[in-house]
């Protein structure tokens, strides 16, 4: 018998929970086999409102993360711009601060379970450093934040990473449960179910295997892991970078992002006329990336992994003892950030 657990949280999509609970139960009729699909939560049955003026769906279990099978993860419906607590990165890193995260990486350890996610499901489990150099795909608005938070971005319809499968867009609910209906029941019961919808799959499912594309050009893949790597050595040409600056010292700064506030001490010195940076976060320190000083500006990427494990870009200035500027990731709106000099 397959398993598949559809999990629900307050502001999910309606359609990217409702349209691979009716693959599923189709498949399950047209292969006159057994099929158990349910709409599950991380805290138990309740009515689940989703992010469609709030219409509620009943979850009638809680999320098992040791039952073989599936669990599927919808994203969420909420403001597409602005940073209020009814946008969608809001609504999904609420989500994420539930016990949902550490359900969905104990899912992802069991040998006997495909966790899968439709359109914003995959930076739910992203944020919360569930995908970390592992290739997805989410909503096109969301890729950049996807490729922020360490996962490897990839633009198809449908992503299969072995164990984890994604779809990007609304509407992929349909292709992704028939490419794990077609993997778990065979091919001919897929097209069954797309006969009976009157649906065809979108899209190659990719998988990170066969020959690889000769040229960067019309690939879908955008291999952040190289771009993000503090291990790397720093590009300092065509940068005004000088033996000592304005910039230099101990600086304790705050950035206020949509998801909560980061206390970050940044340590900036320039040795050999060559700018260096590390910032600490509790008891996590990492260097700069790609730091680039002009005139009074500062540029750089940095990792943070609280309260959520992103990739942010910075660019700020200085005035005296004081910092002010902004850390970016993807389409999240820019976080304020403020420092002083200790």
């Amino acid at each position: 018998m397959l398993t598949v657990q559809i999990v629900l949280f307050d502001g999910f999509d309606l359609l990217d929970a409702v349209a691979p609970y009716e693959v599923f139960c189709a498949a399950g009729m047209v292969a006159d086999t057994v099929l158990c699909v349910e709409f599950v939560t991380a805290e138990g049955p309740r009515l689940v409102p989703s992010g469609v003026n709030g219409l509620k769906i009943e979850a009638t279990g809680r999320l098992s993360p040791d039952r073989k099978g599936i669990i599927l993860v919808p994203g969420a419906s909420g403001e597409l711009e602005g940073d209020g607590p009814n946008s969608i990165p809001a609504i999904l890193a609420r989500a994420m601060n539930t016990k949902l995260t550490e359900m969905l990486e104990q899912a992802l350890g069991h040998p006997d379970l495909v966790v899968a996610t439709v359109c914003g499901g995959s930076l739910l489990l992203a944020m919360g450093g569930l995908l970390e150099g592992r290739p997805a795909v989410t909503n096109h608005l969301g890729m950049d934040l996807l490729g922020a938070t360490g996962a490897i971005p990839v633009r198809a319809r449908v992503v299969d990473d072995g164990n984890f499968v994604s779809g990007g867009g609304v509407t992929s609910g349909l292709d992704v449960a028939l490419h794990l209906v077609e993997h778990q029941l065979g091919p001919r019961i897929a097209h069954a179910v797309e006969q009976l919808f009157e649906f065809e799959r979108r899209g190659t499912v990719w998988r990170n295997m066969g020959i690889a594309p000769s040229t960067n050009l019309g690939s879908a893949v955008s291999d952040l892991n190289a771009a993000m790597d503090p291990e790397r050595s720093q590009d300092t040409s065509g940068n005004d970078f000088i033996r000592a600056s304005i910039f230099d010292g101990e600086w304790d700064t705050i950035i206020a992002s949509p998801v909560g506030k980061l206390s970050v001490r940044l340590h900036i010195a320039t040795v050999n006329g060559v700018m260096q940076g590390t910032a600490r976060q509790g008891d996590e320190v990492s260097a700069f990336i790609d730091l680039e000083h002009k005139g009074n500006m500062l540029r750089w990427s940095q990792r943070i992994t609280k309260p959520l494990r992103l990739n942010l870009k910075f660019e700020v200035t200085v005035d005296g003892d004081s910092m002010n500027g902004i850390a970016k990731a993807g389409v999240l709106p820019a976080s304020k950030l403020t420092g002083k000099r200790k």
